[in-house]
């Protein structure tokens, strides 16, 4: 007797549908990802404010942040105020374009401010183009 044996296929690996799941994941991650601001090697926490509107102009800053202690931090380096006017000329020389923010903390001491507009002030920089980052409540 001739008995028929059926040729079983090789095992095989359902490669388009595994390219399916990939792609839906990587839609999936981007999506539901949260993208990181950059933050300041100062912690600080701003003063809140009610009454001001909030701006939809978001420009790119670099932070200069002033923590209640008197550290001060121009991005990612920490500086001292005698550093600051040299550190902002530098800035300014890298960055033509490059704009900056004041990252005030609520505590720190109104002579400090002055002390970093004064540096501003010797290095150039025009007063008017470093705005006050203010908390507002939600």
């Amino acid at each position: 007797m001739n008995f028929y044996t059926k040729r079983r296929r090789p095992p095989t690996v359902p490669i388009v549908t595994l390219i399916d799941i990939l792609a839906i994941l990587l839609i999936f991650f981007i999506a539901t990802t949260t993208w990181k601001e950059r933050e300041t090697l100062v912690k600080v926490t701003p003063p809140q404010s009610s009454e001001m509107s909030a701006t939809s102009e978001r420009d790119v800053r670099v932070a200069l942040a002033l923590s209640p202690t008197g550290e001060i931090s121009l991005g990612a380096r920490r500086l001292t105020i005698a550093q600051l006017p040299a550190a902002l000329l530098n800035f300014k020389a890298e960055n033509p374009r490059g704009k900056l923010e004041l990252k005030a903390d609520e505590k720190t001491p109104l002579g400090l401010m002055v002390q970093v507009w004064d540096a501003a002030t010797k290095a150039g920089v025009d007063i008017d183009e470093i705005p006050l980052r203010i908390l507002l409540e939600r």
